[in-house]
């Protein structure tokens, strides 16, 4: 059940445009007192009062300095978030790999164009219950006529192409008695992926090409039965690392240049076998179990440097490698 307040917010996010980019000007930058204001207003007000009832002259001097520099600090206050430029920082939340595990982070950009430093200004998204916490927020100041960029966290979300969190800046410069804020919805959408399995299983075996003879599968630590002396120009993913810091081991204090030499992965051995990532292969009966182990096995066989087929329900993709390929069948089983 939403509280009230939790359905005004909602209704009130939902009027809001959807744009990347918005700069803040007088008519969606929003001011009321902090409860240390209110309790400010309530001493002035006791304090004219008195001043009154007593005919102290003094007394008029102390309430209306003191409400004075309460109204600088507010036009101070409302002066300090007005006029900033906030957009996304392109392609951030696009470029890092989230997690239905994990909380979601991307990337916001402030800038200002005017001659004085933008001070105490906060970032958080309005996911939060508890607005009032410190760890919701990212703090920062803004460079005069300069930017700032701060990275705001969201809770995490379920798999799925999404639309990023609504943001609100705020900042309470610089007594405290008055909260400055607006709020912003982002356009860009994000893809959360399956939470991968932790630990996860060893790879599949790879499959035989058509018209090949089946060698020896690749297994889950990368090791191939074909193996040759390293040449230059060879991918560093193809280097056995383990088989070479072992001869280096063995070797001694006199080792020599031959005994130093590294090991490739002889790829012409191995590219008889297809490695294919198969749903209906997993062992999992629930589907979210399933695509947490593609998952995980996706970003295994990316970071062996291996080139892996994806197999969905009514959905293949041919065996290929690289940052684009593993975005596109991460993608795929987010959207499953």
């Amino acid at each position: 059940m939403f509280s009230i307040r939790q359905r005004f917010q909602k209704w009130f996010e939902s009027r809001l445009p959807l744009v990347d980019s918005m700069l803040l000007t007088q008519r969606n930058v929003y001011i009321l007192p902090t409860t240390v204001g209110w309790m400010m207003v309530m001493t002035l007000l006791v304090l004219l009062v008195a001043s009154i009832n007593y005919q102290l002259n003094l007394g008029y001097l102390l309430t209306f300095l003191i409400g004075g520099s309460v109204m600088v600090g507010v036009l101070t206050g409302h002066n300090n978030l007005r006029g900033i430029y906030i957009s996304l920082a392109r392609n951030s939340a696009a470029n890092k790999a989230q997690f239905a595990s994990d909380n979601v982070s991307f990337e916001v950009i402030l800038s200002s164009t005017s001659k004085t430093t933008r001070y105490g200004i906060g970032l958080r998204t309005t996911d939060f219950t508890d607005s009032t916490s410190v760890s919701n927020w990212t703090w920062a100041d803004i460079p005069a006529q300069g930017s700032t960029t701060l990275e705001v966290i969201g809770l995490p979300m379920s798999r799925g192409h999404h639309p990023l969190p609504t943001l609100m800046a705020e900042t309470r410069f610089p007594l405290g008695t008055f909260r400055v804020w607006t709020v912003w919805r982002p356009a860009a959408k994000i893809w959360v992926y399956p939470a991968p399995e932790n630990p996860a299983p060893a790879l599949p075996v790879g499959e035989p090409s058509s018209g090949e003879v089946k060698l020896s599968p690749v297994q889950a630590s990368g090791e191939f039965d074909g193996v040759r002396a390293y040449r230059r120009g060879d991918p560093l993913k193809q280097v056995v690392w383990k088989k070479a810091a072992k001869s280096w081991g063995d070797a001694g204090e006199h080792e020599t240049d031959a005994t130093k030499q590294l090991i490739s992965r002889d790829m012409q051995h191995t590219q008889a076998q297809v490695l294919y990532l198969d749903y209906s292969r997993t062992g999992c009966t629930h589907v979210e179990a399933a695509l947490s182990r593609l998952c995980a096995w996706v970003i295994q066989a990316d970071q062996l440097g291996l080139n892996y087929g994806l197999r969905l329900p009514q959905l293949e993709f041919a065996p290929a490698n690289g940052n684009a390929h593993k975005q596109q069948c991460l993608q795929a089983l987010a959207a499953h």
